[in-house]
């Protein structure tokens, strides 16, 4: 495998894990914060249609910019962003306008890694290299959602928050020694 490759995989673990902490008690977050079920699905919704409509769009960007590493450091770093917006959430509105700055951070930097993913793959194993992509994703995932209610029970989700801005911030350093394919 590509030494690019084990380091793009690596900047978005960081990723992973730090949106995996609050992924399975995302609706608990919502109830602290005054919310309710429909509030917690329709968040998470608006989330997931910010994200599925605008990577659809950005990906056909994406083919013309070119370059994807600062498409990429662009995404990550809106995404830290949101992140750290969670610590500050105090109620529903909030909360919907940083599932849309975390959808947008989809949509800006998932195309971009697809593509520079995609560039350095070998030929002849693109299906184990991309499965080493979904293994790292689904194992990071559920490792982070052990620790991020780990966390929550012990320092409550102020922490988590910091944490998952922390976390994401290593991933957005190593990032940045990504090197696009001459």
């Amino acid at each position: 495998m590509h030494k690019q490759l084990k380091l793009a995989l690596t900047a978005n673990s960081f990723f992973l894990l730090a949106a995996g902490m609050l992924g399975p008690i995302y609706a608990l977050f919502v109830k602290d914060i005054g919310g309710d079920i429909l509030a917690a699905g329709s968040s998470w919704a608006t989330f997931m249609i910010v994200s599925g409509l605008g990577i659809f769009i950005m990906g056909k960007i994406q083919d013309k910019i070119k370059k994807d590493k600062p498409v990429i450091i662009i995404g990550y770093a809106l995404q830290s962003m949101g992140f750290l917006g969670y610590f500050f959430v105090a109620d529903i509105f909030q909360l919907f306008v940083v599932q849309i700055l975390l959808g947008i951070s989809m949509v800006i930097h998932l195309p971009a890694y697809d593509s520079f993913y995609t560039k350095y793959l070998d030929k002849g194993k693109f299906a184990s290299q991309w499965a080493v992509w979904e293994s790292v994703y689904y194992t990071t995932t559920g490792i982070a959602a052990l620790i991020g209610a780990f966390l929550v029970k012990m320092f409550g989700f102020k922490t988590l928050f910091l944490v998952m801005f922390f976390w994401s911030l290593v991933g957005l350093l190593i990032a940045t020694q990504l090197k696009e394919k001459k």
